[in-house]
């Protein structure tokens, strides 16, 4: 169905882009809402209910986004966030009446109408269209949607679940399927992989089972491709770091899940991780190529080869090894576990930078924070002057001052740039989203 409204969006903005240029009465208007009518009807037969929302510069209905749909239709949108239109709603029952006179409406240019456009649909007599904004907990829901029920609606999570059990139980291994899964990721994702990473720093708390490889995989394909590494190569990174840790597969539960001091057994055997899942890699490089054996060998080896394993002829980290360690340490650090609690976001930066020429190469991770920032967008933060924020884009070049947007008390819709503040405004705290940031949740 999902095609069904993409195409009935299409028409829509097509004849409202005729109604523009003709009048409303025009034949070749009245035939361009004709080809729209028969489009939304026939959506209208199967739910009762069709509404299509502006997410930021993105066209979506439910939990999904069109992105490329978005891409075709980018004037549109634009036309309609300068009407103030964020959601338009089409009740079964329209008529093709209600349809023609909702365009005529929308095709009147702002300077020519004194009136509102609801107000001015209302005095055409247009039922069952509505357009608006939505309320502050309604794009809160579809801002924070979880990251699994994004992969999930794509199948994503899916492919992914099957790829990898097939491996573990030495049954055929479909190395294609997985290569698609993370394909579709970034197609369906692309340079919106922020997205995630933003749905990511809300909703940790909420997600499934592979939350830790999927935000692995997300983090260094983003990380890979904002430092200018090709589609081609950001994929068999995000491949790679989908598999580094499979070995753990091999390992107890009950050692993985531990909440005392490991025993030096027990220590060896989460060691023994790293090449475990490079011997299983090995058995389908035909499928999948030698890269994700090398990351999965060398993750946890550290930037000066202090970890492990133990290589009896030692050789530099790979720069893709070292992307993964860097996004796999950091996504472990900001995981909440039985056994730990998570780190808030300026503690994460203290933490690795200790590491920084040990256990992480130091151009990359001075790269990483700057494009991540110490508190990542989406955080909850309290400010020096009292006010409650959440982070909305980082400063590259002073990335404990990043751009904010204020929520509470009141709601400022502008931006508040931090870096170089005339009142000295800066960052307090983080609040975290499971304790006393959760209050604040539905006014992001």
């Amino acid at each position: 169905m999902n095609s069904e409204i993409e195409t009935s969006f299409m028409k829509l903005l097509s004849a409202v882009q005729v109604a523009k240029l003709y009048g409303g009465k025009h034949p070749v208007v009245l035939k361009a809402v004709q080809e729209a009518y028969a489009s939304i009807t026939e959506v209208l037969n199967k739910i009762p209910l069709l509404t299509v929302g502006i997410v930021g510069e993105e066209i979506a209905f439910e939990k999904e986004i069109f992105f490329e749909l978005s891409k075709l239709v980018k004037q549109g949108i634009g036309f309609l966030k300068e009407k103030n239109i964020e959601k338009i709603s089409f009740k079964r029952g329209m008529e093709f009446d209600d349809l023609r006179k909702f365009i005529s409406c929308l095709a009147v240019p702002k300077e020519e109408t004194k009136t509102s456009l609801n107000d001015l649909m209302l005095s055409e007599g247009v039922r069952n269209i509505t357009v608006g904004k939505f309320t502050i907990g309604a794009k809160a829901a579809q801002d924070n949607a979880s990251l699994s029920d994004f992969l999930q609606s794509k199948g994503i999570l899916s492919d992914i679940s099957v790829s990898l059990g097939n491996v573990f139980d030495s049954e055929k291994f479909d190395g294609l399927a997985l290569k698609t899964a993370v394909e579709s990721i970034i197609d369906n994702f692309g340079p919106r992989l922020e997205l995630l990473l933003r749905l990511n720093a809300l909703k940790r708390y909420d997600l499934g089972t592979f939350t830790h490889i999927i935000n692995v995989s997300i983090l260094s394909m983003y990380f890979s491709s904002n430092i200018g590494f090709p589609k081609k190569a950001v994929m068999d990174i995000g491949l790679s770091a989908l598999l580094h840790d499979i070995g753990k597969l091999y390992i107890s539960r009950k050692i993985i899940g531990k909440k005392e001091e490991l025993t030096f057994q027990e220590f060896s055997r989460i060691q023994s991780h790293t090449t475990l899942g490079t011997s299983l890699i090995l058995q389908y490089t035909d499928a999948i190529g030698f890269m994700p054996a090398v990351v999965s060998f060398e993750h946890h080896l550290k930037f000066d080869l202090s970890g492990y394993p133990k290589a009896r002829f030692p050789r530099s980290q790979h720069i893709v090894s070292q992307i993964v360690a860097i996004c796999d340490s950091y996504d472990a650090l900001s995981e909440r576990r039985s056994y730990k609690a998570d780190y808030p976001p300026d503690a994460i930066y203290g933490i690795m930078l200790r590491g920084s020429g040990t256990n992480y190469n130091p151009l990359l991770l001075d790269k990483f924070f700057k494009l991540i920032g110490v508190w990542p967008v989406g955080s909850i933060v309290a400010l020096t002057d009292q006010r409650v924020a959440v982070v909305f884009k980082e400063n590259q070049d002073d990335i404990f001052s990043p751009v904010v947007r204020i929520i509470y008390p009141g709601r400022e819709e502008d931006p508040v740039d931090l870096k170089g503040h005339k009142d000295g405004l800066k960052i307090k705290c983080y609040l975290n989203p499971w304790t006393e940031g959760k209050k604040f949740l539905h006014l992001v």
